[in-house]
Parts: C-alpha cells; sequence; structure tokens
C-alpha cells in the first residue's frame, strides 16, 4: 500500500490512517454480531441502565462539567448563538435526554419480526424479517445529545455504533461514551457496540467512509457542507439531510388566530433547529389582513421578515422597520435563527409551485379550514413530514412515536423522514417449507 492515498476528490489519506480507520471498523463489526445475537431483554435492560445512570447527580455533574467546557471553548471561539445552544447542555436537558431513553426501551423490539407473510402456490410460506443493519457511523456536529440518541437506538436494534461528533463538542461526547460503555460493561454487552472516534482530522473520517464491508450506512447530521462533503468521500451508503427549509402555507380558508399561533411556535420554540419554520407563503386572498398582524406579531419577538414584491405591497415601511426585500437566494436559505422569508401566492397551485422550488423535502404545513384542500395538500407535497394545522416543529422522532431518531432524511432510500428503530433495520426474506422442492 503506498504512504498516501489518492480519494478522487483532491483529498488524501495516508496508509496509516486507512489501516486505523479499518482496524475500528472491523473491531464495530465484530461487536455488532454479538449484539444482534444479544437477546432481546438483554438490550432492553442496557438502555433502562443508561437512562438510569444519566440522572445520578455524580454523572450529571460530571457531564456538565465537561460540557462547561466546550461551551466556554465555542463562546471563546465567536460561535453562533444556534450552534451554542445546540451545544449547550444542563440538568432539564440531560433529565429529558434520559426520559427518551426509557421511551426507546419501552417500545417493542423489532428483531425478528416476520412482516408479509404469505403462502405461494407451491406451498411455501414467503415473509420479511426485520434485521439489524450492522454498523452505522454517526457523524454529527455540536449536538451531543445525539451521542446518546444514536447510541441506545443502535443499541435497541442490534446495530454497532461509531460516534464521530464535532470538535466544539468533544468534551462532552467523551463523557457520554464512557458512560454508555461502562454500562455495556455491566450488562455484558461487547464494549465495542459502541466507539467514540476522537479523532477529529478530516482525513481520518474520509477514511472511515472508505470502509466497505464494515460499515454499512453513514448517518451525517449538522450543516449543509458537512453532509455534502460526506457525500463526496463515501463509499458507504449516506443517509442525506442537507437542510430543513421548512414552510407554514395559509390557505385562504385558515383560522388566523391558528395560523398566527403556528407560525410563532414553528419560527420561536427553537429557531436554530432542523424543524423550525424558515419561511412564511400566504394565500393572496387573505394576506391584506394576515400579512400586517403576523410580522407584526414576529417582530414583536426580534424577527427579521425578508419579503417578496407581493407581499411588500401589503406593509407599510415606516410601520414595520424590521421587514425588507427578500432576494431570490433568501428563499432557498436555511437561517437557523430569527430570520423568515414571507410570500404571498394565488392560491394552492400557486403554493404548490413555490414549495416544490424552495423547499428541501424536510417539513411543511399548511393551515386551512378545507378538509379538501388539507387532503390535497398531503398527497402532493413532496417532503419527509406533511402536517395540516400543526406546527412544523412536530417532525421529530420523539414527538411522531419514534422515542427518539437518529436523524430526519431528506433522501428516500433507505429512509424518509425520522429514523428510529425501524429504520435502522433491514429486511431479509424468509420460508418456511415442508419439504416442497422446486420443480426443474
Amino acid at each position: 500500500m503506498s504512504e498516501i492515498l489518492k480519494t478522487g476528490n483532491n483529498s488524501e489519506i495516508s496508509a496509516q490512517e486507512f489501516a486505523e480507520a479499518r482496524a475500528l471498523a472491523l473491531r464495530a463489526k465484530r461487536a455488532s454480531t454479538q449484539l444482534a445475537r444479544a437477546a432481546g431483554s438483554v438490550r432492553t435492560a442496557a438502555l433502562r441502565k443508561i437512562a438510569s445512570e444519566l440522572r445520578v447527580p455524580a454523572q450529571q455533574e460530571r457531564i456538565l462539567a465537561a460540557n462547561l467546557e466546550d461551551c466556554r471553548a465555542a463562546e471563546r471561539a465567536g460561535v453562533s448563538d444556534a450552534l451554542l445552544d445546540r451545544l449547550r447542555l444542563n440538568e432539564r436537558r440531560l433529565m429529558a435526554l434520559a426520559t427518551s431513553v426509557d421511551e426507546v426501551a419501552a417500545l417493542p423490539d423489532p428483531l425478528g419480526t416476520i412482516e408479509d407473510l404469505s403462502v405461494r402456490p407451491s406451498g411455501i410460506q414467503v415473509g420479511r424479517m426485520l434485521v439489524p443493519l450492522g454498523v452505522v457511523l454517526m457523524i454529527y456536529e455540536s449536538r451531543p445529545n445525539v451521542t446518546i440518541d444514536a447510541a441506545v437506538l443502535c443499541l435497541k436494534t442490534g446495530n454497532a455504533a461509531l460516534l464521530r461528533g464535532g470538535k466544539e463538542s468533544r468534551n462532552t461526547n467523551r463523557a457520554l461514551a464512557d458512560l454508555l460503555q461502562s454500562v455495556l460493561r455491566q450488562s455484558n454487552l461487547p464494549e465495542e457496540a459502541i466507539l467514540f472516534v476522537d479523532r477529529p482530522e478530516h482525513s481520518f473520517l474520509y477514511a472511515l467512509l472508505k470502509q466497505q464491508g464494515h460499515i454499512d450506512l453513514a448517518v451525517p447530521r449538522g450543516g449543509e457542507s458537512l453532509i455534502r462533503s460526506v457525500v463526496e468521500h463515501a463509499a458507504v451508503p449516506v443517509i442525506q439531510h442537507y437542510k430543513g427549509v421548512c414552510h407554514v402555507y395559509v390557505e385562504e380558508s385558515a383560522d388566523l388566530n391558528m395560523a398566527e399561533s403556528i407560525i410563532l411556535n414553528a419560527k420561536l420554540s427553537r429557531p436554530g433547529v432542523c424543524n423550525a419554520m424558515e419561511g412564511i407563503v400566504v394565500d393572496e386572498q387573505i394576506a391584506s389582513e394576515f400579512l400586517p398582524r403576523i410580522v407584526k406579531s414576529l417582530g414583536a419577538h426580534g424577527v427579521e421578515v425578508r419579503a417578496c414584491v407581493r407581499s411588500l405591497k401589503h406593509l407599510a415601511p415606516l410601520e414595520f422597520p424590521h421587514v425588507r426585500a427578500a432576494s431570490e437566494e433568501d428563499f432557498d436559505r436555511e437561517f437557523l435563527g430569527l430570520t423568515c422569508t414571507l410570500a404571498t401566492v394565488s392560491g394552492m397551485d400557486e403554493a404548490l409551485a413555490f414549495l416544490d422550488r424552495h423547499g428541501s423535502r424536510h417539513t411543511e404545513a399548511i393551515v386551512t379550514q378545507d378538509y379538501a384542500s388539507g387532503l390535497r395538500f398531503l398527497r402532493e407535497v413532496d417532503a419527509s413530514c406533511v402536517l395540516v394545522n400543526a406546527s412544523t416543529r412536530f417532525n421529530d422522532g420523539g414527538e411522531l412515536g419514534l422515542g427518539a431518531e437518529l436523524g430526519i432524511s431528506t433522501s428516500k432510500l433507505h429512509a424518509y423522514g425520522p429514523m428510529g428503530l425501524r429504520e435502522l433495520c433491514t429486511r431479509k426474506f424468509v420460508v418456511f417449507g415442508h419439504g416442497e422442492i422446486r420443480p426443474s
């Protein structure tokens, strides 16, 4: 093997890095085989132990001390408020994380479930059995809660997890990984079923992404540039989620009180997350009444509004100094902060065309009192989650009943939307016979 390996896209991996990445992937692969064969009750008991440990005051103190160190370093580096919010942990968030782990533990074990069982003319019975994917490489930025979410979902489904967090949360992730591996040891499960990748170099990540046959799936969670880089360098399958440009469409029959409440929640509850609303689309028939009202409400909460030309006609500049003309590029942006776009359209057809052009296939919502309009929106909008009369913030694994999520896929293979337990399984054919043979 040469000292430097070319990746084919102007990046280089040293032979040593490739070998180290291969060794790490092989350790995870061996552990995944053992984990998949462990009893479901043992895996579930380990999850309950993780939840219990997250509630122990001494563990919380250790994790929060590591997190404080990361947050202080991030503040010195001048990171954005949105990134800092994703990074920061506190006792309330740790308790919520423990509750989420308990919820996953309480869910039915999907492994071994046989679906679509049918009898063929030959007499054999054919079904599809849920089985683990194998080794999941999780690549994420800033959110240390992903360390726990990814680990528990993989444990529940018999998958080994390689956890490669961002450098900004390195201390927190290490503390959480120590907790996880301690629980694995106590549970007599393979410790290497969860491996923390404490290597921040991009070249080592690229080496991991080349481990075909040893890593079965890569799941990147973070900014668009991270995800594009992972896709560019990967030789293993990748679940893609480029960005969350989510909209609320206020249809002409909408209850305007409801619309205002949904928009404010979708934008303000956590502006820096991927299911936060980034754009408002309003029907022309109600624009003169609703636009001044919603823009005033958003302004009162410090939200800058970037409006299309048609929307600006309904807004007096002196009355709304926080409104400015939107550029075409604004409508494709994920702001992840207190900024949103505003567009006025002439009816459902134009609204659907607008979402086709500017949506990111993440989350789209409609506010309407018209049943047919709601059903048409559900049927025709291409997004991983489509909502009628509800906030975009509900596109979340916990809120949708998955317990937790590994990420939200905006590609359609192998999953679309939040990835929970079933999305971390694949299905193999199983056949029950009674001595049948196939005629020649």
